[in-house]
């Protein structure tokens, strides 16, 4: 009996997948405004980002060789650098490059099983929307891994980012606001694409979030019409 009780652990906890991700996405992205800023940065961001690790993870689980394939991933690179892989200390910018691609297909993964499980559910509940809600935060990590690559590779590259000496960590949190930004097309003009592969990347980041709201969100709501209608 014993050896059953992780499986339903596991099994408890994945129907709680969305919100779990969703959380964890949030304290990241807003842990700052509750916590002193050094405190988040140095302590609380590490531990945020492997706990939303876990929970990606988690929220693949029925994908048996996609987790195998992260958990593969994340232990190598674990190995390879150790507590730094969920720092966000630029002191080796190779490092911090491998870091951000290993990010980056995390989260290619993860969002797109997340649209799919989102697609293919028959009956739009709490746990869809926060699911609905869980992929589009998740195409604005991926727009930072994107946009924080492209900026270490060609510095300069966004007017109105510095990413050199003490302020890579100010740098990185003004390309996460650029993110979402432009994900959300509101684009107040503060910071700018400034070569052409800076603005391709904006584009396709625009396009990402209204493919997905025209697209994934009017499908939900088309389901939960649907279900409503035929009750």
């Amino acid at each position: 009996m014993s050896s059953m009780k992780p499986y339903w652990m596991i099994k408890d906890l994945y129907k709680h997948r969305f919100e779990i991700f969703f959380a964890t996405q949030l304290f990241i992205l807003f842990g700052s405004l509750l916590f002193p800023s050094e405190f988040f940065e140095n302590v609380l961001t590490p531990i945020l980002f492997l706990v939303n690790t876990i929970a990606g993870v988690l929220l693949i689980s029925k994908k048996k060789k996609l987790m195998w394939f992260l958990i593969i991933l994340f232990t190598i690179s674990l190995f390879v650098f150790g507590s730094s892989m969920m720092s966000r200390d630029t002191d080796f910018q190779d490092n911090f490059l491998i870091r951000l691609s290993v990010y980056f297909i995390f989260y290619i993964i993860v969002t797109h099983q997340i649209i799919m499980q989102i697609w293919k559910a028959k009956r739009v509940n709490n746990t869809v929307v926060i699911g609905l809600m869980c992929g589009y935060i998740s195409l604005g990590f991926i727009a930072f891994f994107l946009f924080a690559t492209i900026e270490l590779l060609e510095p300069n590259s966004f007017k109105g980012i510095v990413m050199d000496g003490s302020k890579v960590a100010l740098g990185l949190d003004s390309i996460m606001y650029y993110s979402y930004i432009t994900l959300m097309t509101i684009g107040y003009g503060d910071i700018v694409p400034a070569t052409p592969l800076a603005q391709k990347a904006a584009i396709i980041t625009g396009l990402m979030g209204q493919f997905y709201l025209v697209i994934v969100t009017a499908i939900v709501v088309g389901k939960y019409i649907q279900h409503n209608t035929k009750n």
